[in-house]
């Protein structure tokens, strides 16, 4: 297989994280960096060793630039995926892909047009964690009707910068609360339940001054599941989760893992008995490019590790979340 060359659009604290990653891939080498400003780019890309700086325009119009990790505010992904994916680049976009389903959708469409990988970077997908616990609840381990308690949330500080912006989509559920919807979601999947039935069925937070929702937790059901998810970015909660079925349970002490290592052990509690389930960890980013790398090998648009049906279900979710809220 042939490295996959990729730009990092966004030079940030993120577009870092995939920096440092990139080296323990398979698959993917850092050639570029993008940036509105040249400055920014140019020292970043010094910083991690990349050949080629430029606008997202020069970038994006390179032939040496196979894929792209979009690392940008939430309002400019979708903008930026679209143009990636038109100049022939597949895309590894942070989450969440926009702040509406509507705009998920035009970068689906086009995704599929142009017949190019596009992968919404949860990182917690990708890797053995995700994979075993997956495997758990589809073998019905621990059976319905589930329940899953799942939250993320942390004290950001002063109320200023990007978290308290509603114009460049600040606020809890856009930052945080997609880690539990995602996990609602692909336990749902696990379990056979289409993650299009999930709906949000009540809704309760705070909204500060600046018109973010700051602290928001809804409930999210659909036949023989349900999940209370909670998110916060004035308050430190827990990253574990909790699923719940008729005959036991499965704990996740860490359900979300970090950002340099994955996740690595689950406890099940059924039949009276605990089986603590331990896996290997990975760097999820790296992960989250081989995924890119191999769908591009293998002409596909989708990662099995988080397919366009589980994106689509987190953004209808979400939207309706934020849409619960009184602002």
């Amino acid at each position: 297989m042939t490295t996959t060359r990729w730009a990092i659009l966004g030079p940030g604290d993120i577009g870092g994280w995939f920096a440092r990653a990139l080296p323990r891939s398979t698959h993917g080498t850092l050639h570029g960096i993008a940036s509105s400003n040249p400055d920014r780019a140019a020292a970043f890309a010094a910083m991690h060793g990349a050949p080629v700086t430029g606008t997202y325009d020069e970038i994006l119009a390179r032939d040496d630039i196979d894929a792209v990790y979009i690392s940008t505010v939430n309002t400019t992904h979708a903008d930026l995926a679209v143009a990636a994916l038109t100049a022939g680049k597949a895309v590894l976009c942070e989450k969440p892909v926009s702040t509406t389903a509507a705009e998920l959708e035009r970068v689906l469409l086009t995704a599929e047009a142009c017949g190019l990988p596009f992968v919404e970077a949860f990182k917690h997908r990708f890797g053995p964690f995700a994979r075993a616990l997956d495997a758990t609840v589809g073998a019905r381990d621990v059976h319905g009707p589930l329940h899953l308690a799942a939250s993320f949330g942390f004290a950001a500080g002063e109320r200023t910068g990007r978290l308290f912006d509603p114009e460049i989509g600040g606020g809890a559920i856009l930052d945080v609360g997609g880690y539990p919807v995602s996990l609602a979601v692909a336990l749902a999947a696990a379990a056979g339940i289409d993650p299009a039935d999930l709906t949000v069925t009540s809704v309760s937070g705070r909204v500060g001054e600046t018109g973010v929702d700051e602290h928001a937790v809804a409930t999210i059901t659909a036949a023989e599941f349900t999940a209370q998810v909670e998110c916060s970015i004035i308050e430190t909660l827990p990253r574990s989760a909790l699923v719940t079925g008729s005959n036991g349970s499965i704990l996740l002490p860490d359900a979300f893992g970090g950002r340099r290592d994955s996740a690595a052990s689950f406890i099940v509690q059924a039949g009276g008995r605990d089986r603590v389930v331990e896996v290997p960890t990975i760097d999820p980013f790296a992960a989250e490019a081989d995924a890119v790398s191999l769908a591009l090998l293998e002409r596909r648009t989708e990662a099995p590790e988080m397919p366009w049906s589980y994106s689509r279900s987190i953004a209808g979710l979400l939207d309706d979340w934020r849409a619960g809220l009184d602002r």
